[in-house]
């Protein structure tokens, strides 16, 4: 590696760890995980995770539910908490996060339904403050977060935070962006019909985290990835704020590491 090389890595303020392919990513993330909860399960305690949604995680989820059925890593002393919901969809809507986690990962493991949580997209507006400082709670009453997983969106979103969420926000009601939206319209058969609000936990839950996982795939995560791991924090991109955790690892295809300063001066 010479200086200039040497230097441009140097700018990851969050080292990205680059994978030929998503799957071999997701496999050493969902390796991960198991070694917890084997740990965990071992001493009878449980293991709590934070769950994301969307195309980024499926991999993971996948690699997790072959575990469970080809190598009995069993999700019965494990608690998750979701990231977010959209605000209006109830759980039986084919493109609710509920639904989602299901079809993706419930279904296929031994996790009691009881405690695999989703942000509740049918709360009446007048009591979603109330029940967004009652999911706070109840990760705290879990333990805290083990291992969050993420992706990231255009805007620089983690969870549902876009530009413009602060460090210390918490699990609140949110407005989402129009790129947001757009980027979503596709499941939904038209922009039109992507809901305009979301539940979220906030960037301060996310950060409580003891260790996070933020993955990216594919060359449209490549400016906005490389943006949030080698520029300045700052609330216009949330994502940013990973750079303040202790234990905050990047995973990263080749596709979605194309902006990053390495590749473009190797």
């Amino acid at each position: 590696m010479n200086d200039d090389s040497a230097e441009a890595h140097l700018r990851e303020r969050i080292p990205a760890a680059i994978y030929s392919t998503s799957k071999e990513a997701s496999t050493v993330v969902a390796r991960e995980i198991s070694d917890v909860m084997h740990s965990r399960n071992a001493e009878g305690s449980p293991t709590v995770l934070g769950l994301a949604t969307g195309s980024t995680p499926t991999g993971v989820y996948q690699e997790l539910a072959r575990l469970h059925k080809e190598e009995s890593l069993s999700f019965a002393k494990v608690r998750t908490f979701n990231l977010d919901e959209y605000y209006g969809l109830g759980p039986t809507h084919p493109e609710s996060y509920t639904a989602f986690m299901e079809r993706h990962l419930f279904s296929k493991v031994d996790i009691p339904s009881d405690v695999a949580v989703v942000p509740d997209g049918t709360v009446p507006r007048e009591e979603v403050s109330a029940y967004c400082e009652s999911y706070e709670k109840s990760i705290l009453e879990a333990g805290g977060i083990d291992i969050q997983v993420l992706g990231i969106g255009r805007t620089g979103h983690i969870g549902f935070n876009e530009p413009g969420s602060g460090r210390d926000s918490r699990t609140r009601l949110v407005e989402l962006d129009a790129l947001t939206r757009a980027d979503a319209a596709q499941d939904f058969l038209g922009e039109e019909n992507v809901p305009p609000y979301a539940i979220t936990m906030g960037v301060g839950t996310i950060l409580d985290a003891r260790k996070i996982f933020l993955l990216a795939w594919g060359a449209s995560k490549a400016a906005i990835l490389a943006k949030a791991v080698e520029d300045s924090i700052s609330e216009a991109l949330p994502a940013s704020f990973l750079q303040e955790h202790k234990d905050a690892n990047v995973l990263v295809d080749e596709a979605a590491a194309a902006e990053l300063s390495r590749h473009r001066h190797p």
